[in-house]
């Protein structure tokens, strides 16, 4: 089954559109699903329409996360709650194609562990994208793949899927803002998880305010980046994935 995640507030303009295009979307390709929306503290409308969508259709469930608030806070208790073998995260403004969404869940069900998506690769589409922000992405981007050494071009992009067992081996997760966008690709990477990339549609909101703010998150994005490097490069590979699974053979041998 693949569990969808999508934090969400005072989105009260787009998500029942979101909400109805991802359900029909995932029924036309026969993809068992559940959909687990996050309010994130709104103060307008958006809990009572998730809550009316839930009622007709019980793919649909709605958490709210009762404790700090913040949208990686959201992600986090949205996990909590999800029960399939696939996750995924995307965002409630409708920026993130649902047809993309299959995409995601035809590459999984081909065994890969991780599928993450680019904006910026053959195939791919973005629609009105701030100019202002491409610029930052793009720069932030190179940053992290020069750091890392990676092939990715999207790490901060948070429309991503996940297998339930990579998640796991991602806690505990420290994020509570936008910056656990690049927590969770960094560490499954850096954790041994293999991914695939595929080609995806980006298009700017049509209604609603991006709570993202750049000045804000500069420091925060830095900070986990640096954070998951020194991991990477001075932990010997305790984290691990391979080294997790080899040490807990050893132990059951040595018993």
């Amino acid at each position: 089954m693949l569990s969808v995640v999508i934090p969400a507030r005072d989105e009260e303009g787009c998500i029942v559109e979101t909400l109805s295009v991802l359900t029909s979307t995932l029924r036309a390709g026969i993809i068992p699903h559940e959909i687990i929306v996050v309010d994130d503290g709104s103060k307008d409308n958006t809990r009572d329409r998730v809550l009316s969508m839930s009622a007709m259709d019980k793919s649909i469930q709605l958490v709210d996360n009762v404790g700090r608030r913040g949208f990686g806070m959201a992600i986090r208790a949205g996990l909590r709650h999800a029960t399939g073998e696939a996750i995924a995260i995307t965002m409630a403004d409708g920026s993130d194609s649902a047809q993309d969404m299959v995409t995601y869940y035809r590459e999984f069900s081909k065994n890969h562990c991780c599928v993450f998506g680019s904006r910026f690769i053959r195939g791919s589409k973005v629609l009105d994208y701030p100019l202002h922000k491409l610029i930052i992405n793009r720069i932030a981007n190179w940053f992290i793949r020069v750091l890392f050494g990676l092939r990715y071009n999207d790490i901060t992009n948070a429309f991503k899927c996940y297998s339930r067992e990579a998640i796991e081996h991602m806690e505990p997760l420290i994020s509570p803002h936008f910056n656990l966008t690049v927590e969770m690709p960094l560490k499954a990477i850096v954790r041994g998880f293999p991914y695939t990339i595929v080609p995806i549609t980006w298009t700017n909101r049509k209604t609603g305010v991006s709570k993202l703010k750049l000045k804000e998150m500069g420091s925060r994005y830095l900070f986990i980046v640096l954070y998951l490097w020194l991991e990477k490069y001075l932990a010997r590979g305790d984290y691990k994935r391979g080294t997790q699974e080899e040490a807990a053979g050893k132990a059951a041998d040595h018993v």
